[in-house]
């Protein structure tokens, strides 16, 4: 499985290889997933499972990672005694959610909504919108491609789009690809039409991201048919 990392979405070069005390890996620009598994010694799967990461599989700068600590081939800290517990900071609680109205999203298909978003441990962290194949898909807000492809097991199809330093926003299991990796989009332009690719239905799977956490999009979304108010 392809572990796509958006560290910043830019296309910087990598830089010095991050550290770790312990069991806690701080993230260093152009870290991957792949590239903390070999320097720590923590098998990919498990950085996901211990961190909490789920697809479409960001990290950012600065970020905390719990790691196994099992390698010798980081740079370690000096000091002595247990590292403190740390929550990463990706994993924003829900108290701690954009107000509603911050930011201005339309909604990015038209159709019904099979499957809400859901809090629980593997839940659903986003909503399923069903439709007719080749109903339009719409970016939710105006941004940057950050990637377009097929490379995500289970998403078939997918758009993500960059909005600003905080949010991303993902499109899954689409038909037609209508937009590159890079291009400017507007709210409410039309990127894909809806299809099943890596699904057993025609669907839109949708999300939105807050410094890397999927929150509940019903929450920013307008009514269903009404333009945001924002």
């Amino acid at each position: 499985m392809l572990t796509l990392m958006l560290a910043g979405c830019s296309g910087s070069k990598s830089g010095s290889d991050g550290s770790y005390s312990g069991s806690v890996y701080t993230v260093q620009r152009g870290d991957t997933l792949s590239k903390i598994s070999r320097m720590t010694g923590t098998s990919v799967r498990d950085l996901a499972r211990m961190n909490g990461i789920s697809p479409p599989y960001t990290i950012e700068i600065g970020q905390k990672l719990k790691v196994n600590g099992s390698s010798s081939s980081g740079k370690k800290s000096s000091s002595k005694g247990k590292t403190a517990k740390v929550t990463p900071s990706y994993a924003v609680p829900q108290s701690s959610w954009p107000p509603v109205g911050q930011r201005c999203w339309v909604w990015p298909a038209s159709g019904k909504v099979i499957a809400p978003y859901s809090t629980s441990e593997g839940g659903n962290k986003g909503i399923d919108i069903a439709a007719a194949r080749g109903t339009p898909v719409y970016a939710s807000g105006a941004g940057k491609v950050v990637y377009v492809g097929d490379q995500l097991r289970g998403y078939g199809n997918l758009i993500m789009i960059k909005h600003g330093e905080d949010y991303i926003t993902a499109y899954a299991h689409n038909d037609t690809l209508l937009v590159n990796n890079g291009q400017n989009v507007k709210a409410g332009q039309k990127i894909a039409t809806m299809g099943s690719t890596g699904a057993n239905a025609v669907a839109l799977h949708f999300q939105i991201r807050y410094r890397a956490t999927a929150i509940d999009p019903q929450r920013y979304l307008p009514a269903q048919g009404s333009k945001p108010k924002c």
